[in-house]
């Protein structure tokens, strides 16, 4: 039942049409172990500076998110800055403070090596292979990339996707990975090139998931007032993978659902900065949502 997560812990700096937000507790592996750790305990590796809050550590602590695999360096915190345009899906980055995080070579402690389940978040695919060669025997793993590391490290990308088991793409890294204007054609073309599931993120307009032996789709949970969208692809990562975790396996009917729980917990990222919204859940609060979610999808 071991959920591993190697990515960012950071401090943004979040510009909306509203409001400024500075220092706002964020980055990769903190969105995804708040979410998972709704469902099970977490193993995080990550590194962090000096400049880190005790108290942030204590929120991970809380979560159920086993913090011992985080380094801390000499210098600052991963920071990021960006900018969001009044529709939500349009994002400037305003500033990225790579800091620690540019020194950063991943050591999984020995006691995190035998996780069961491994989400590699956002993060150079070579230092995501760097962290995948040190899990003796992971079940499933999953990995996310972006437009930057598509377009200026295809080639450890392509050789990191044929030897894990899905990979999270949103529609642009799909269309830019295979050229495939169509989804349904990017998504069959990104399965010919390794993993054996591909979770395409579409925002405000839902998910889907799609294997050799399963087909699914589904709406994004209405949400009638977003506060700030950062993280929210993180956070569904986080609920998709920690109830996959939970169940034990990767049977359709678990992966379907893990859908749901990976877009509610995106959904209630999406009602705070950072992970306020987030972190301030209950699993009774998550699984109302899931009825809800599925009740919406449901006919009859």
């Amino acid at each position: 039942m071991s959920l591993l997560v190697i990515g960012t812990l950071a401090y943004d700096t979040v510009e909306t049409m509203h409001t400024r937000r500075a220092d706002v507790l964020g980055g990769s592996a903190m969105y995804f172990s708040i979410a998972a750790g709704q469902f099970v305990p977490v193993q995080l590796v990550a590194v962090v500076g000096k400049d880190f809050r005790p108290q942030d550590i204590e929120l991970l602590k809380a979560s159920r998110v086993d913090v011992s695999g985080v380094e801390h360096a000499e210098g600052r915190t991963f920071r990021w800055s960006g900018r969001y345009e009044s529709d939500w899906n349009t994002r400037h980055t305003l500033e990225t403070q790579l800091n620690v995080f540019e020194r950063f070579d991943p050591k999984v402690p020995a006691a995190m090596r035998a996780a069961n389940w491994v989400f590699l978040a956002n993060a150079a695919p070579r230092v995501q292979m760097r962290a995948l060669e040190q899990v003796t025997k992971p079940k499933f793993t999953v990995v996310d990339t972006m437009n930057l590391w598509i377009d200026t490290a295809r080639a450890d990308l392509l050789q990191l996707l044929r030897k894990v088991d899905a990979v999270v793409l949103n529609d642009e890294e799909a269309r830019m990975l295979t050229g495939e204007r169509n989804l349904i054609k990017a998504a069959g073309s990104v399965l010919g090139l390794g993993p054996r599931y591909v979770i395409l993120k579409k925002g405000e307009h839902g998910a889907f998931l799609l294997g050799n032996d399963v087909h699914f789709s589904l709406p994004a949970y209405p949400i009638d007032e977003v506060v700030d969208p950062t993280g929210a692809g993180d956070s569904f990562a986080g609920g998709f993978m920690g109830y996959i975790a939970e169940k034990g396996n990767v049977r359709p009917e678990t992966l379907r659902a893990a859908m749901l729980y990976g877009t509610v917990s995106a959904s209630w990222c999406v009602q705070g900065f950072g992970v306020e919204a987030l972190s301030g859940r209950t699993r009774a609060d998550i699984d109302g949502r899931f009825d809800e979610l599925r009740t919406i999808c449901t006919i009859g």
